[in-house]
């Protein structure tokens, strides 16, 4: 009876599975990553008397269609093995399938395959001992993923103009998206033969942790271009390259993945770390010079008037200022001075670097002749020592004090 019955099933089972199948996916929730394909069946069949709606779920017959919708990569499994890939939105026809059907191709061909597929099912007991699927990909910028440091991440704030190197500890919150950009290595590495759908719940908390991790070397990435932790929040295209390397081999190699963007919302320092960087900034600003003269001036002059606002002791406190003002009118003199001097040898540097200038029809050039007019480079003039004030000069004054040069 058992042999009975099994013809029986695969009889019933083959003929189910002749009718075409039409697979598509509805609207990927944003929160859905991978989902089984849904064969779209009939209610109810006029002419034949009865519909295509008992065929097997893991079937797929050949002469079925296939529609692949905008924001979603398809895959076909064939007994394990994915065997068709499309990343294409359309409608596609399946004709490669193992399951023949009547209504596809040459009619007498079709029965002998179909008659052929009962004997295989009649030595499963009349089920198919056959599993093909149709898979569908979220491949949609996944948004809205919030992160936060839980504990301060080490940041190099270097400056080279003004000789700031100094380690302070960062503390940023933000959020960031992601998407599938390799659907077959997911497919394999992170989800597989899933009953029905893979939702990004079950790899959110993943992803963050090893998100927060990538952070500290890709926040290195931004210290090495000397961006400032305030700068940070107006550069998400270095961000968002920075997270990508330093996740590549975790994210892109281990489960397809990629940084869409990242967006950071606080980027805070503590209080002292903020007080140290001023203090960096002032003492670099102050070593210059020029600013440094105006510094103190700045400062006598807001003596003098704290000093005059004084009624008790504005006689005495005058006094002492004036007394300063002996010490420091020199100090910012010379002060001034050095910063001339450096302006007036920087100009000498630039004007070297960019070459010289033809005394014949003025054009600057680089080599040894004139290439308008073919004039011979003048020879560099004889520099002298000012007898006043023993500073270096080249010209035929000194760019210190004005002392003519001697003849």
């Amino acid at each position: 009876m058992g042999l009975i019955n099994a013809a029986l099933g695969a009889l019933n089972s083959s003929l189910a599975d002749q009718w075409k199948e039409y697979f598509y996916c509805e609207a990927l929730d944003k929160d859905v990553l991978l989902t089984k394909g849904v064969k779209k069946t009939g209610t109810t069949n006029t002419l034949f008397g009865g519909s295509n709606n008992k065929g097997s779920d893991n079937i797929i017959t050949n002469g079925s269609g296939i529609a692949v919708a905008d924001g979603q990569a398809m895959i076909i499994v064939d007994d394990g093995e994915v065997v068709e890939f499309c990343a294409e939105p359309g409608r596609f026809v399946w004709d490669a399938s193992s399951e023949p059907s009547i209504f596809t191709g040459n009619l007498w061909e079709s029965i002998k395959d179909t008659f052929k597929l009962i004997g295989k099912r009649l030595s499963y007991g009349g089920e198919t001992g056959h599993d093909q699927r149709i898979y569908y990909f979220n491949t949609k910028e996944l948004l809205d993923n919030k992160f936060g440091t839980p504990n301060p991440i080490p940041f190099r704030i270097v400056d080279s103009k003004v000789g700031i190197d100094l380690d302070v500890s960062l503390r940023c919150a933000g959020v960031y998206s992601y998407r599938i950009a390799d659907p077959l290595l997911f497919y394999s590495k992170v989800c597989g033969n899933v009953p029905r759908e893979y939702n990004r719940a079950e790899l959110d908390n993943q992803l963050k942790s090893e998100f927060i991790s990538a952070l500290q070397p890709a926040l290195a990435k931004l210290s090495a271009m000397e961006m400032r932790p305030n700068e940070i929040l107006l550069h998400n295209t270095a961000v968002e390259k920075a997270m990508n390397e330093a996740l590549d081999e975790k994210w892109g190699q281990l489960r397809g993945l990629e940084v869409v963007s990242v967006a950071f919302s606080t980027v805070t320092l503590p209080e002292e770390d903020q007080e140290r960087i001023k203090q960096l900034q002032t003492a670099a600003t102050l070593s210059n010079p020029g600013l440094g003269a105006g510094f103190m001036t700045a400062s006598v002059g807001q003596a003098i008037n704290t000093a005059a606002a004084n009624e008790g002791g504005a006689v005495a406190g005058l006094m002492g200022i004036g007394m300063t003002m002996n010490t420091a009118g020199s100090q910012i003199s010379n002060m001034y001075a050095m910063g001339q001097q450096q302006a007036a040898q920087a100009a000498q540097a630039a004007s070297a670097a960019a070459g010289w200038t033809c005394p014949t029809c003025g054009t600057v050039s680089g080599g040894n002749f004139c290439p308008q007019c073919g004039t011979k480079k003048p020879a560099p003039p004889a520099g002298w020592i000012c007898p006043t004030c023993q500073a270096e000069n080249n010209g035929n004054f000194c760019a210190q004090c004005g002392t003519k040069k001697p003849e």
